[in-house]
């Protein structure tokens, strides 16, 4: 059976994702100078202004005027050549402590008020459903359309960065289109790249440079074809970008921050919230979850919910869906992650140490698929091999 699926990715310069990197920039900020610090940082920007809102609580203050600068400079914004200016922009902000109600659910969970352990300490951080994902399609164990959309908006970024095509800008989109044939992926069948860029290049060599420099280096050979189809800033001209062409918003960008698409979304997303906010972490730890239970052979193909409820430590349900891919039930999966993972709160930022400030590189190219952060690691599959 025949199929299309399509993701799509975003570079770090979009409106969107500047604002969540602002965001991890700040949280990671008061991350280091208090580990328990309680962040829910807001950021949207527009001509001219980078507002920061939100509540923290912590032992300390941060600069985070400076952040906000500094983060958005480094991404490329620096000056008048892209139309926006980290410098020289308005930088309003706006926080204030946690609401009370909040942190009395989350210093102390149900739990532990009817006298748990110490791993039910931390209650949920609010309600919700939160969702994981893994397939054996790349070595990633992430769908292939998403990670060849990552791989092609971090070329595009490089490409600009490196002065290889120095008339680029950092706005951009990638996505990708993939013809599966029962359920392998077999060729790429669509690519779409825009790119802002300055007012000196003609669209007849920024295409040609785009595809040489970024898709060809970046999608592997044996993927594309004469019936391939590309779409290489296909409006035209993209001179005004960023801030200036767009509104950005922290959290909008979800779908490009999980799994484009491959499976359901909860709804909360992640940048700026530390980690006992459950969006962020139980995200995180479902993912590592269905990671491992996908590199230790039980299925090929897993999604995973969990869900909970404010100031609760345990979860609320569990449900499991292999797509038919499993080697055991999905009711008997659902047992042994039960078993083997403990999704509290407490347990999940012990497991995954999510204390430390390491947010700030998850904002932009996704938050999965990349080895560097510890819900990535599949040191859980010995454990699990014992139920083949």
């Amino acid at each position: 059976m025949k199929k299309f699926f399509t993701s799509e990715s975003v570079t770090e310069g979009h409106p969107d994702k500047v604002c969540d990197c602002v965001s991890d920039a700040v949280l990671d900020a008061f991350l280091s100078i208090d580990e328990n610090a309680r962040v829910a940082c807001e950021t949207t920007a527009s001509p001219g202004l980078v507002l920061v809102m939100g509540e923290i609580t912590a032992s300390g203050n941060v600069d985070i005027e400076k952040i906000a600068r500094d983060t958005v400079c480094e991404i490329g914004y620096d000056g008048d050549r892209a139309g926006f200016d980290g410098n020289a922009c308005k930088v309003l902000v706006n926080v204030h402590k946690q609401s009370a109600d909040i942190a009395l659910g989350v210093d102390t969970s149900l739990e532990k008020k009817n006298g748990g352990d110490e791993t039910d300490t931390v209650g949920a951080g609010d309600q919700g459903m939160m969702f994981g994902y893994a397939t054996d399609e790349t070595e990633e164990l992430m769908p292939l359309t998403l990670v060849l959309a990552h791989k092609l908006t971090k070329r595009l970024t490089d490409v600009r960065k490196q002065g290889i095509l120095n008339y680029l800008l950092p706005d951009g989109k990638a996505q990708v289109t993939v013809e599966y044939n029962c359920g392998v992926p077999t060729r790429v069948d669509a690519v779409v790249v825009s790119s802002q860029h300055t007012k000196n290049v003609d669209m007849e060599t920024l295409r040609a440079d785009i595809k040489r420099e970024v898709i060809e280096k970046v999608i592997p050979q044996e993927y594309l074809d004469e019936n391939t189809k590309y779409f290489i800033n296909p409006t035209g001209r993209f001179e005004i970008g960023g801030p200036v062409g767009d509104t950005g918003l922290t959290g909008r960008k979800i779908i490009v921050d999980t799994y484009g698409g491959a499976c359901p979304h909860g709804g909360g997303a992640f940048s700026g919230k530390d980690p006992t906010k459950v969006d962020r972490s139980a995200a995180y730890m479902a993912r590592y979850v269905c990671k491992n239970l996908v590199a230790a052979g039980l299925c090929k193909e897993v999604m995973m919910e969990v869900a909970y409820a404010i100031g609760v430590a345990r979860p609320l349900s569990l449900f499991i869906n292999t797509y038919g891919t499993g080697v055991l039930s999905d009711e008997a999966i659902a047992k042994i992650v039960e078993k083997e993972f403990d999704l509290r709160p407490a347990a999940i930022i012990k497991t995954l140490n999510l204390r430390k400030p390491v947010y700030r590189n998850t904002a932009a190219y996704g938050h999965f698929g990349r080895s560097d952060f510890a819900w990535e690691q599949t040191d859980r599959v010995n454990d699990l091999k014992k139920y083949l």
